[in-house]
């Protein structure tokens, strides 16, 4: 006696869907608006800066008969020449020391101060100290420039490069360290215990680890520092009375007084006072938007 098994049901074959043509580009949505805002403000800065430039090599004489954004026809260094025989080179070599003075301890001070606040974040004095540097940045230069006048005058550096440095150095600090401290928070705990695993100090771990993982911060903390304290004008001022003790915006200032009608000698100052700024934003550009955007990215 034969039995039939039932044919075994074979799962079918679905048809083949037809795939959609993907495009190799995703569209992108303009920012009108934004590329709008963005060209203008790029207009409104650069329209003061090239007019700056250009007059600078204009003669006084037809200044006022000329049109102030064309370029001069016959261009002269007579304003240049007229600001560097001015001593104007003593007062750029008082600013590079006032600003390599204060940016350098006081960025090495914020960098140890932000790694003790954050690797020893569960001891109370630690803690305090962290409140006083918050509390630093809600007091402006303006609020403390009659005490810090007194006890320059006490210390006996009135009139010194050093009455300038001193109180730079301590303005710097607290924004430096909220920053730095935000950057050694992020790297990641692993790392310092692998390092404490070897047999690494505490010293070593700064310099080796936190140090080259926190570059950006440091360049970006390093060039606002110099660029605050290279355009100040209100400590200069008031802690500073020779000429051979002035900074470039304290002379600049003094330019104008002299120079009052001479425009194109004025800017000629401007344009050597700007050229230092321009040459620091070009050697670390990359590492300043790297370290202004890093918050964003992580």
């Amino acid at each position: 006696m034969t039995t039939t098994l039932p044919e075994q049901r074979r799962p079918q074959k679905s048809a083949p869907r037809e795939r959609q043509p993907v495009s190799s580009r995703p569209r992108r949505r303009l920012n009108w608006l934004g590329g709008g805002a963005g060209w203008l403000w790029l207009i409104v800065v650069a329209v003061p800066l090239y007019w700056s430039f250009i007059t600078s090599f204009k003669q006084q004489s037809n200044y006022y008969d000329s049109n102030p954004l064309v370029p001069s026809g016959d261009p002269t260094l007579d304003n240049y020449r007229m600001v560097v025989e001015s001593d104007f080179l003593r007062y750029f070599l008082n600013s590079v020391v006032v600003t390599a003075g204060a940016v350098i301890p006081a960025v090495l001070v914020s960098f140890m101060a932000a790694y003790a606040i954050v690797r020893g974040w569960r001891m109370r004095f630690l803690r305090a100290v962290n409140g006083l540097f918050l509390m630093g940045l809600a007091i402006p230069l303006q609020a403390t420039i009659i005490p810090i006048y007194l006890i320059i005058i006490k210390l006996h550096l009135y009139d010194n490069l050093l009455a300038l440095i001193l109180p730079s150095i301590a303005f710097a600090i607290p924004l430096s360290v909220l920053v730095l401290a935000n950057f050694i928070r992020d790297v990641p705990k692993e790392l310092f215990d692998s390092m404490r695993v070897d047999g690494a100090t505490e010293w070593t771990t700064l310099w080796r680890l936190a140090a080259p993982l926190t570059r950006p911060a440091i360049v970006t903390v390093s060039i606002f520092n110099a660029l605050t304290i290279w355009n100040g004008f209100l400590l200069p001022l008031v802690l500073t009375q020779s000429p051979e003790q002035r900074t470039l915006p304290l002379a600049l200032w003094n330019f104008q007084g002299q120079y009052g009608v001479n425009v194109p000698a004025v800017l000629a100052a401007v344009v050597l006072t700007t050229l230092p700024v321009l040459i620091l934003y070009a050697f670390g550009r990359r590492q300043l938007l790297s370290g202004l955007t890093a918050g964003f990215s992580r």
